[in-house]
């Protein structure tokens, strides 16, 4: 490392070959105590001037002859200064036997060297020399002797203790001595000065400390060093060299405390499209959003037609009034608390609110009331949750409350028109609930007849560009089911290093709008290499500038994964856990994840530079981007509009590759409410010990005879059920033994065409295909398809009892299957769920690297291999918005303080403002079409 770490002692004993290493590195280089630095040459210059300077003060106070200055000691912006150890130039010359390896150690060939490379006189190397010696006896302003030493930096001596010097000599001094002293004292401290402001300008760009052994330049920017220890600790994956070759500042993967703190830093949009495309892709929203706007419009005009037979006029008479309602304001209605964009009824009095479909149930006599659920799970102790006896009777008596609002009937009347609830149900019951409205007088019914006009208007002149379009290539398919009879056994996994953007969103499309996931590999690869190392965003937050925000960090709150519940635990403590796992008093692994950490509302303001990383990793950023995504509905709100919560967000957790059956580190079975792009950004293996693995198959043991004791399993089922996709697991697949038409769906049979060599390739390099040797992943996931939601949910209903849940204790009621979030199906339930109901999930692992494109409406788990972070946002497209408006149905009927009952999306006002959105853009480009 010669080339590139600068060392205090000095460069002296460095070879001829190592020192031409070393001058190659730089253009231009200096030392600092025999420690190699880089300036610019701008400054360079300024301090030959200042030195030059100094040499005219020293022989004007001293009256020495002057050396010859009409010679130019200028430097060109190709010449190095001259800055040699002072060991090297005042080592007595020794030659033994001719050996000249070591030529910086002798003087004479140094001065050689110099004058042959740089093209200096005598003169010149005497001028250096002359200043070397100055450096060892600088004289403070005050009188005092410094001395340098190599060990203990500089040193004050009291001139009174100099044996050299008295009191009566000091005093016999004449005038011409004591202004000869002073300009001596002046010249030396400007040089002492100059010397101040070149040590400023070395500091660790990491660290920000100058005081640093070694260090290692920078051969591009050649303004920024770092030193050894900040590039070992916080850039393992780089070399000095890599460092001495392009720094991470110049890379943009720098994780200083300033750089962590700055948005804008890098491109995070990677998407190129012309006006054309544009257009293309706005006309392709339009039409998928125009058959929702539709059923608004019919929605709202039923309800003024009804309107209208109770005022018993015609509807165009209808007087509807308008309700003020600010753009930072969510309207919900108060009994199924589902967002209200427009029309809906309202109590003059007491300002209750009730949408179109409530009034529409009450009118036809079905609408039910809101049980409030408030579960309590019993805490049975420790041993309990380890499979040991539970605590005394008389210190756990709990049961689940399930309190039901009374029975209260609320009908319309005869003329059809509703009261406000009484007081019971939150209303006040003295009024009629009139009919209002938020938006302008017929605001939709204009969107939908404009939308539908532009899109005739875009048919005609996009024709050409639709017909010219051929797809070439294949896609790039994986195997992550074995259902019989189905077509949709292989996910979509391209390679984001190989996605042609064109032909590869086009494939997408087609997997995406039947409901199927995407893997998309090797996403990191495409960004700079920010680190995701758990420490480092912690000190991204540690370091904020908001001392608020960094007082905060001190502890997190996590949740332990076998009682289900949230601790407290030093955010130091739980990263260790992360790296080096954390075990029970009884070697069983102990598995916390942070919950909402940092808070996703807050993620872009507390991390911006990874938020930035994040995005710019995102595929299909016409979809996914959060900030610029054409086809992302939820991009197209307006700014002053309250917009939902979407991310990013982070997961971090700790994981283990064995299946514990009991406190695994999991997401439980779900569903989100919109779709979601996951990627993994960090992995981090933790192996279980001798001790550990004695210990688990241990409690294994107990933990079953637990569940026979409480009914929970049946007694002689299997207990050595493994994974799917485990390595142990794996079927032997051979790949030419697979026909062209079990690899491609039947949607698409006959359309490509793949030769063995291709169709082997494809499989060898999917990190999902049985019978391959790939890198083990971080997280094995389950997604369920659509279309098998009854069945999973009757599945879950049939054996709900077997499960556990918080306190690991048995589920005993259930509202909702997946809404309740309360179960994971094990290895075990996998294979029961597939023979008794013939259900099957897509199971795979997600490799370092890979976003996992989830559609919304498919429940899916994740459990984690080993501890991970995870980054995800959440993203409205227009080919699920149907799944979107169903699961705002279904969270409407659950109970009141459910976890999944608000309706956080808001779905039909991102609807209606991104068909708003999606004309005004056109507009605007359709002049480019001509």
């Amino acid at each position: 490392m010669a080339a590139t770490i600068a060392k205090r002692q000095g460069l002296g004993r460095y070879s001829d070959d190592k020192m031409r290493r070393i001058r190659g590195t730089s253009d231009i280089s200096w030392q600092r105590r025999g420690v190699s630095k880089v300036l610019d040459r701008e400054n360079m210059k300024d301090i030959a001037q200042e030195k030059e300077k100094e040499r005219h003060v020293l022989q004007a106070s001293s009256g020495a002859k002057k050396p010859r200055m009409n010679q130019d000691f200028g430097f060109s912006d190709s010449t190095r200064i001259p800055k040699k150890p002072r060991s090297a130039l005042n080592r007595k010359v020794s030659y033994e036997n001719g050996d000249e390896d070591e030529v910086l150690d002798k003087r004479t060939s140094l001065e050689v060297e110099m004058s042959e490379e740089l093209d200096y006189d005598a003169e010149e190397i005497a001028l250096i020399r002359i200043r070397e010696r100055r450096r060892s006896r600088r004289l403070e302003p005050d009188g005092a002797m410094i001395k340098t030493n190599p060990h203990k930096g500089r040193q004050k001596i009291d001139s009174a203790n100099s044996s050299s010097c008295s009191s009566s000599s000091t005093s016999s001094g004449s005038s011409d001595s004591v202004l000869k002293s002073n300009s001596n004292n002046n010249g030396r401290c400007t040089a002492r000065n100059v010397k101040e402001k070149e040590l400023e300008r070395i500091k660790c760009h990491q660290c920000m400390k100058s005081e640093r052994k070694y260090v290692v330049p920078c051969g591009k920017c050649r303004t920024k060093v770092y030193c050894i220890q900040c590039i070992k600790q916080w850039y393992p994956k780089m070399s000095e060299l890599d460092v001495a070759e392009i720094c991470p500042f110049c890379r943009r993967n720098c994780n200083c405390s300033v750089c962590l703190h700055t948005s804008g830093f890098i491109e995070t949009s990677k998407i190129n499209m012309t006006d054309c495309e544009k257009v293309e892709h706005l006309r392709y929203l339009m039409v998928s959003l125009l058959p929702f706007i539709r059923q608004i419009c019919e929605e709202q005009t039923q309800e003024i037609e009804f309107e209208a037979s109770i005022q018993r006029v015609h509807s165009s008479k209808v007087g509807v009034s308008e309700t003020l309602c600010g753009n930072d304001e969510r309207v919900y209605c108060n009994h199924c608390a589902t967002s209200i964009i427009d029309l809906h009824r309202s109590c003059p009095k007491c300002s209750y609110e009730l949408c179109l479909t409530c009034c529409k149930e009450i009118c036809e006599g079905r609408l039910s009331g809101r049980a409030e659920m408030k579960f309590q799970y019993v805490n049975r102790g420790y041993g309990y949750m380890q499979g040991g006896d539970p605590l005394p009777e008389s210190c756990l008596h709990q049961t689940p409350d399930v309190h039901v609002e009374p029975s209260v009937m609320w009908s319309a009347d005869d003329n059809g028109t509703i009261s406000c609830p009484p007081t019971e149900m939150g209303g006040c019951g003295d009024c009629v609930l009139e009919l209002t409205r938020i938006l302008p007088d017929r605001w939709i019914s204009d969107l939908e007849k404009e939308a539908r006009d532009l899109v005739l208007i875009l048919d005609n002149k996009l024709t050409n560009l639709r017909q010219n379009r051929a797809e070439t290539g294949t896609d790039m398919l994986c195997k992550a089911a074995s259902r019989e009879g189905s077509d949709d056994n292989l996910l979509y996994c391209p390679d984001s290093t190989k996605i042609q953007e064109d032909e590869e969103l086009f494939r997408f499309q087609k997997h995406w709008i039947k409901g199927e996931p995407v893997i998309v590999r090797n996403v990191l690869d495409k960004v700079t290499g920010l680190s995701w190392e758990p420490m480092v965003m912690w000190r991204a937050l540690c370091e904020n500038v908001d001392s608020e925000v960094s007082s905060k960090m001190s502890e997190v709150k996590a949740i332990d994964c076998l009682a289900s519940c949230e601790v407290e635990i030093s955010t130091r403590q739980f990263f260790k856990g992360y790296t080096q796992g954390r075990t029970y008093d009884n070697f069983w692994p102990e598995m916390l994840k942070l919950k909402d950490w940092p808070p996703s509302d807050k993620f872009e303001d507390l991390m911006p530079r990874h938020c930035d990383e994040f995005i710019s990793a995102l595929p299909f950023q016409e979809y996914s981007d959060p900030r610029a995504g054409i086809l992302n509905l939820a991009v197209k709100l307006p700014s002053g509009v309250l917009k939902p919560d979407l991310g990013p967000k982070t997961y971090i957790a700790y994981g283990v590759a064995e299946e514990l059956g009991r406190g695994d580190s999991v997401t439980k079975l779900h569903c989100d409410m919109s779709d979601a792009v996951n990627i993994l950004t960090h992995t981090e293996e933790v192996l279980l010990t001798e001790e550990q693995h004695s210990a688990v198959e241990r409690l294994k043991k107990e933990h079953r005879a637990q569940d026979l004791k409480e009914n929970l399993v049946q007694d002689g089922m299997d207990e050595s059920i493994e994974e799917p996709n485990s390595d142990n697991n794996k079927e032997d697949t051979d790949v030419s033994e697979i026909n062209d038409s079990e690899l491609l769906p039947s949607g698409i049979r006959g359309e490509f065409k793949m030769s063995r060599d291709e169709m082997q390739g494809t499989a060898f390099t999917c990190p999902h295909s049985e019978g391959t040797m790939v890198e083990s992943g971080g997280a094995l996931w389950d997604i369920f398809r659509r279309q098998d939601v009854p069945k999973l949910e009757a599945y879950l209903r049939k054996h709900f009892k077997e499960f556990r849940h918080v306190y690991c204790s048995p589920v005993e009621q259930v509202i909702h299957p997946i809404h309740d979030q309360c179960f994971y199906l094990s290895s075990e339930h996998k294979k029961k769920l597939k023979e008794e109901f013939g259900v099957e999930p897509w199971t795979f692992e997600q490799k370092l690297g890979e976003a996992v494109f989830i559609p919304a409406g498919c429940p899916h788990q994740v459990r984690n291999l080993k501890s991970c972070t995870k980054v995800a946002v959440d993203f409205v497209s227009p080919e699920n918005v149907d799944e979107c408006l169903r699961l705002t149905k279904e969270f409407r009927l659950l109970p009141k303080n459910h976890r999944a009952r608000e309706d956080k999306l808001e779905i039909k006002k991102m609807i209606l403002y991104a068909v708003a959105q999606a004309i005004k853009d056109a507009n605007s480009l359709i002049p480019a079409l001509n």
